[in-house]
């Protein structure tokens, strides 16, 4: 049997989420224009754009966080491995051994499309958790003697902004390698790739992490990544896993489901897919398409109660979401279950939902990451702390994104650890390739996760899901399964990359 690991991720969904994300700030375009409104996004001196300093970018560093053990030293040993021993010991023998990286300082990068003209919260999370590591770490003792120096770019969402801040980064700031992105439109990705610099841990918006073989993404995957074309023979493949979950949670409950998708192409593919992963494991499907525009949910709430529908999921934005289930409270449809995605895992829900409290009660969010609210992990802990030393303890700051932004920066840290005082790009890369035998997940906050590169899809795939119930009365998420003993062998269907 395979190593329990994290599902392939369901990249589709969280390009819909986000693309279509428009409707949160009342921008109403065709499919046509998307494109176009983006390159049209106002930008900054020198096409790039920083929330924090000049240039675009900013180093991240500050004052520490005293009283707070970091933890030993190896690979995934949690907050604080990638500690020379904390008093600047590990420094022996540094040098500049690589681009970015000098006998006392590594330079990395990210990017974010924090100003995008949709929603404003929906790409800052990986960044949050990612600013709090890096500060987390220094604070301990950094990487074998060397401190983390973070420079942060925004590229508003745009490509054309996403190729400056690529270039910025690279030519200009000469970074030794990405962590923790989260790009709207990674335009500037076969550049990445061509001048050979690791991209490791993030978000999986854009397929082109299924594409590229120096891009490793948050979740790990088993596509050839050669180059020429995305994930399969550009198709990419979700798993139905989330799906028996709920039937096999609720045995007696009614298998019937509704998917809100809009007219929209990206998000009627995945969508489709949706539906068609439910059918697969034995759910009636009661499939809608709103108008991406002027969305009619109260049709769509009115319909899932004649219709007898007990779990909802979408392919639609935060706001969407939002309205989705206000049109339900208001149409007395009661659910089992409305089904989020890991990029609406967020600690937000009762002040987003607070016209809509018996839906907000039957909020459910699966994923392959520890629960941002389990603190009873030294992981969680750890993150939640040092969020909250930073001002992003708030919660507007707090989500599953961020917390995996957080074991980004860490799967990064602990592949620089791997290399001692010699550090160079090709010994992280063997690092985070290192396959089924070593598997990763940053001391626990992971399902044990790896890269292969397969020619064919994997059936059934083995994989291990967290699963969260969102309580008004508890104001937070409630664990409902860990990934530690919540797996499946589930098939695994395709759908369009593009």
């Amino acid at each position: 049997m395979s190593r329990p690991r994290a599902r392939r991720p369901a990249r589709a969904l969280l390009l819909t989420v986000v693309v279509v994300g428009a409707a949160a700030c009342g921008t109403r375009l065709p499919d046509k224009d998307f494109t176009l409104a983006q390159q049209q996004y106002a930008t900054g001196p020198g096409g790039v754009t920083s929330t924090t300093g000049p240039g675009g970018v900013t180093s991240t560093t500050g004052p520490g966080l005293p009283g707070v053990p970091g933890g030993s030293a190896g690979p995934s040993a949690g907050p604080g491995a990638a500690n020379g021993g904390g008093d600047g010991s590990g420094a022996a023998g540094n040098t500049a051994s690589d681009v970015g990286v000098t006998a006392t300082t590594i330079t990395i990068g990210t990017i974010a499309s924090k100003t995008n003209p949709f929603d404003p919260r929906a790409f800052i999370g990986p960044t949050y958790g990612l600013q709090a590591f890096v500060q987390w770490t220094n604070e301990h003792g950094g990487i074998h003697g060397r401190k983390l120096v973070l420079k942060f770019c925004d590229d508003q969402g745009s490509g054309d902004q996403n190729q400056a801040c690529v270039h910025q980064l690279i030519d200009s700031d000469k970074i030794f390698a990405f962590a923790s992105n989260a790009i709207l439109t990674y335009a500037g990705a076969a550049y990445v790739n061509g001048k050979g610099v690791p991209d490791i841990g993030s978000q999986p918006i854009d397929p082109a992490y299924t594409k590229y073989p120096h891009l490793w993404e948050i979740y790990a995957d088993d596509y050839p990544r050669n180059g020429h074309y995305y994930g399969f023979n550009n198709k990419l493949y979700g798993g139905t896993e989330i799906y028996r979950y709920f039937k096999q949670k609720f045995p007696s409950v009614p298998k019937v489901a509704g998917v809100v998708m809009y007219n929209q192409s990206a998000s009627t593919r995945f969508g489709q897919s949706i539906a068609d992963g439910l059918r697969h494991e034995g759910f009636t499907v009661d499939a809608k398409t709103v108008n991406f525009a002027l969305p009619d949910f109260d049709s769509v709430a009115i319909d899932f109660k004649n219709k007898g529908v007990q779990y909802v999921y979408d392919t639609i934005d935060r706001a969407g979401n939002v309205r989705l289930c206000k049109a339900l409270d208001d149409n007395k449809v009661n659910i089992t279950a409305k089904v989020l995605t890991p990029q609406s895992w967020e600690q937000s829900v009762k002040s987003d939902y607070s016209a809509s409290p018996h839906c907000a009660d039957e909020l459910w969010a699966t994923g392959n990451s520890r629960n941002f609210e389990d603190t009873q992990y030294p992981g969680v802990a750890h993150f939640r702390q040092q969020m909250a030393a930073m001002g992003h303890g708030d919660a507007n700051s707090l989500s599953e994104w961020a917390l995996e932004g957080w074991a980004g920066g860490q799967w990064l840290a602990d592949a620089i650890n791997s290399c001692g005082a010699n550090v160079t790009r090709s010994c992280v890369e063997k690092f985070v390739n290192a396959g089924p035998k070593h598997p990763y997940d940053a001391g626990g906050l992971l399902a044990p996760r790896y890269f292969v590169q397969r020619s064919t899809p994997e059936e059934p795939s083995h994989n291990c899901i967290t699963a969260a119930r969102w309580s008004n009365a508890a104001n937070k998420w409630l664990t409902e399964a860990q990934f530690d003993h919540n797996c499946f062998d589930a098939p695994e269907y395709p759908y369009p990359a593009t």
